[in-house]
């Protein structure tokens, strides 16, 4: 997803992000123990869960971004 060059996305939103991804890993990695799953099928669900919720949250960030971004207008009116 290409933004303009003018933007830049602040670091606390991917931290945001990083947090809540790894509190959705951790819950499904708690789950997982209540059914008696092994350890790799385990950590490998988690993982694809930790980079599918992830990969959809940082595609919603760039996007509201980009969606946002008020650079276009501003050089449109000089």
């Amino acid at each position: 997803m290409n933004l303009c060059p003018k933007c830049n996305p602040p670091a606390w939103t991917f931290a945001v992000i990083f947090i809540l991804t790894s509190v959705i890993a951790f819950v499904t990695w708690l789950m997982l123990g209540l059914s008696m799953t092994s350890l790799l099928p385990r950590a490998g669900i988690t993982s694809v869960v930790f980079l599918a919720v992830g990969a959809t949250f940082v595609h919603y960030v760039m996007s509201c971004i980009k969606r946002h971004c008020r650079h276009d207008e501003q050089s449109a009116r000089a």
